[in-house]
């Protein structure tokens, strides 16, 4: 049996829930009874059926478009949600990218915009989402095990981004705390998703480090976001919580 989250009247705002994890959270938040706001930046096909699974379960929500290496644009969408739902309580920061080559031919472009998506953003997000919040709100980031262990050349910098997530992770929770505001970090391992599929000689070789010896599910991380947005969950903030398989271990 299903242990839900009652997250009756509440609002939560997902930064890159189009595809992937994110749909994967946007649906299970929204099955817990909150109104969803879902951003995208090209996935504007993929936004929409998200949106229309959820409609046809009964739930509520809205899609986006903001790239969120813009900033006005991504501020922009957290005060449109605020003015169409008329409150906000849950923050999903999980926008992110992965550029992978070797140091010599790694581009100072994607270095930058990894650093923008990955990092800026959830910054950019969890400042504006703090003026509309109500005491004990949530602000859930969605980082990576790799920010533990890189066992694989070519991913130096979208390591570095997912590593400074730990300390503005602890940080927002300081600044916030005094509010009732949790500010935490999910780190997942190897997830099945379309950008990263399950199968294949880079899956297996993956694989063969884990202690569970597979990829996770988009909706086992989703279940997790679900109880850490949760009120169950009021005890816990400043933390970064791997979900990874044992791939850290």
């Amino acid at each position: 049996m299903s242990i839900r989250a009652d997250l009756s009247g509440k609002v939560a705002f997902i930064q890159g829930g189009s595809r992937g994890i994110g749909a994967a959270i946007a649906m299970r938040l929204a099955a817990d009874g909150a109104a969803v706001v879902i951003t995208y930046n090209s996935a504007a096909d993929k936004a929409k059926v998200v949106v229309s699974e959820i409609e046809a379960a009964g739930g509520r929500a809205i899609a986006l478009k903001a790239d969120s290496a813009d900033a006005v644009a991504l501020t922009a969408s957290i005060r449109t949600a605020v003015e169409k739902l008329g409150r906000l309580d849950i923050l999903v920061n999980n926008a992110g990218v992965l550029a992978v080559a070797p140091l010599d031919q790694y581009s100072l472009d994607d270095f930058d915009r990894t650093l923008a998506v990955n990092v800026r953003s959830v910054f950019v997000a969890s400042k504006e989402a703090a003026r509309h919040m109500p005491d004990g709100g949530r602000i859930i980031n969605i980082g990576s095990t790799n920010a533990d262990r890189v066992p694989f050349a070519g991913a130096g910098p979208y390591a570095m981004s997912k590593s400074a997530l730990v300390g503005l992770t602890r940080g927002l929770a300081r600044d916030l705390g005094p509010r009732g505001i949790t500010v935490n970090n999910v780190q997942p391992g190897p997830v099945d998703t379309e950008m990263n599929p399950d199968r294949g000689d880079f899956a297996e070789m993956l694989k063969g480090m884990m202690a569970l010896g597979r990829y996770g599910k988009a909706d086992e991380i989703a279940g997790f976001v679900a109880y850490l947005a949760s009120a169950e969950a009021g005890y816990i903030t400043g933390a970064s919580l791997s979900i990874d398989g044992g791939f850290a271990a």
